[in-house]
């Protein structure tokens, strides 16, 4: 009997291997890039110019700081009351609080690409986020859907497997131009500190994309700092990726690297980010300047000194406990900043704008993102309405909320006007320079519509009106955000046509979308109220 089980798992292993090594000549998915596109961009990036001191006609500097998971109710500046954030605030406080403002994917990797680049992320195939690891074949996926346990982060019902050449183009395409290519072209000095998350091959790493010194990493996650260290809590959690972060901790593309190489780092992660930051500006204080700040806060795994865990001892929940502390811990830093370019008499030439990638991950039980429905991996408003501030250089627009529904792809559009830099004509940009809609009182909503879509699961935003569609669960839901924020009472009954009317235009949106380059690998299944939704990740 024993020999019979030998047997059938080295048969097993072998099949395996067999399966491994044959090459994959069928998939549904392959990465065509847009070769007019891609020949485009390449001839726009031909020519710079070469950066030149600061005058007083120099365009303004930006610092782009992107928070990770940070639900917007869990700052002080949008009605924390178990925190104080008071640099952000601060950033609120000079500028333009956004009440409305939406990213465009409750993930982060697709989110990141619509920021980037000022488009919808679906018009060039970056739909879901991005995979190193597919099952090798069907009796991997077999084994891992029947013995794995994965909880609520489910393996997809089908097996799918992309090309391993496709697997490895996974990330920003060659044919997008990127803020920071934009900008590098027209004579800024440029930097990526932080979390990348838009692909680890050559062509898509931020120092082939527009950025002349980056210091973080290049996938989804790392750690802050070594879980041995004395002076470190560590909060594990035992959801399925969870156990994935720690046991890949600083290893291949979540190792911390200066450039193109991989470095030993010692500081904790956040503050050493805030640092490298600050150093960047003392060092190019003279010109202008686009500083990218992609903190991983408060992202897990769940991490943070003892100095900061000890300034929430009245909290008893110690999963709580540490989230709140990387969140003090990530205003500290931005105050790092802040101070950085005060010492440098910088504050009426720069531009800072503060958001987050997506809501905070409910998942992790730290947080719910109340009176917000949902939170990371929901098309609701807890997933997609996040913290979304804009200070403007000089006071030209400053203490100010607006309340009408804005994008993260606003962004690019926006920074560019004040630099006096017109995009490339040959594409559509989805977003807008929001400086005439936030100065104009009398102005319409900047957009007529937003959209979302990640697979079977997507949602449109008009107005008031909110249609959000789960095509899994087969659910739809209709609500009216100015009397039901929190998106409680489902009107689809009584305002069908209305849902129809949205659908419809959803639908036609869809029309000038690619199909996604590559395919999502879980559903992760949640409950909200009773009701049972999916997210394909």
């Amino acid at each position: 009997m024993k020999n019979k089980v030998k047997f059938s798992i080295v048969a097993g292993i072998g099949l395996m291997s067999i399966y491994a090594l044959k090459p994959c000549h069928k998939s549904d998915f392959h990465i065509l890039y847009n070769q007019d596109l891609v020949n485009a961009r390449l001839e726009y990036l031909k020519t710079k110019k070469p950066p030149t001191k600061r005058t007083i006609s120099s365009p303004p500097n930006i610092i782009l700081i992107l928070a990770d998971d940070l639900g917007k109710t869990d700052i002080s500046t949008y009605g924390s009351e178990l925190i104080k954030t008071p640099n952000i605030d601060k950033i609120a406080n000079e500028g333009v609080k956004f009440t409305e403002g939406y990213i465009t994917s409750p993930i982060c990797a697709p989110s990141r690409a619509g920021l980037i680049t000022g488009r919808y992320q679906q018009r060039f195939g970056f739909e879901h986020i991005i995979h190193e690891r597919y099952p090798k074949n069907k009796l991997e996926y077999w084994y891992f859907k029947t013995f794995m346990k994965t909880g609520d982060w489910q393996v997809r019902e089908e097996f799918v497997k992309p090309c391993q050449e496709d697997i490895f183009k996974q990330g920003l395409p060659p044919s997008e131009i990127t803020l920071s290519e934009i900008l590098q072209k027209n004579g800024y000095k440029t930097a990526c500190i932080g979390k990348w998350h838009l692909g680890y091959n050559e062509s898509a790493i931020p120092i082939n994309r527009g950025f002349d010194y980056q210091y973080g990493f290049y996938e989804a996650f790392t750690l802050y700092s070594d879980p041995k260290d004395d002076s470190i809590i560590n909060q594990k959690h035992d959801y399925f990726a969870d156990q994935h972060i720690w046991k890949q901790g600083r290893k291949g593309n979540c190792a911390i690297r200066r450039n193109h190489h991989a470095i030993h780092e010692d500081q904790f992660l956040t503050e050493k980010l805030a640092n490298e930051a600050v150093d960047f500006i003392n060092k190019n204080k003279d010109y202008p300047f686009f500083l990218y700040v992609p903190f991983l806060t408060p992202h897990t795994p769940f991490q943070i000194t003892k100095k900061y865990f000890d300034q929430f001892d009245h909290i008893e929940d110690r999963n709580k406990r540490v989230y709140l502390a990387m969140i003090k811990s990530l205003d500290d830093a931005i105050g790092q900043i802040l101070d950085g370019v005060e010492d440098n008499n910088l504050s009426n030439e720069t531009c800072i704008i503060f958001l987050s990638d997506n809501g905070g991950a409910t998942y992790t039980k730290a947080t719910d993102n109340a009176p917000l429905k949902g939170g990371k991996f929901t098309n609701f408003e807890g997933g997609l309405n996040v913290p979304f501030i804009i200070k403007f250089p000089n006071d030209q627009v400053s203490s100010r909320v607006y309340q009408k529904p804005v994008s993260s792809l606003d962004i690019m559009p926006t920074i560019l006007a004040l630099s006096g830099i017109k995009a490339p004509e040959d594409r559509n940009y989805d977003g807008v320079n929001l400086i005439p809609f936030i100065t104009d009182s009398t102005a319409k909503n900047p957009h007529p519509n937003l959209y979302w879509k990640s697979g079977y699961n997507m949602a449109i935003r008009q107005d008031n009106w909110k249609l959000v569609i789960d095509n899994k669960s087969k659910s739809k839901a209709l609500y009216n955000l100015k009397v039901d924020k929190s998106e409680i009472n489902n009107l689809i009954q009584a305002n069908s046509l209305k849902a129809e009317e949205l659908e419809s235009q959803l639908d036609e949106w869809k029309k000038d979308l690619k199909d996604p380059f590559w395919p999502y690998v879980m559903d992760y299944k949640y409950e909200l109220a009773g009701d049972t939704f999916y997210f394909p990740l």
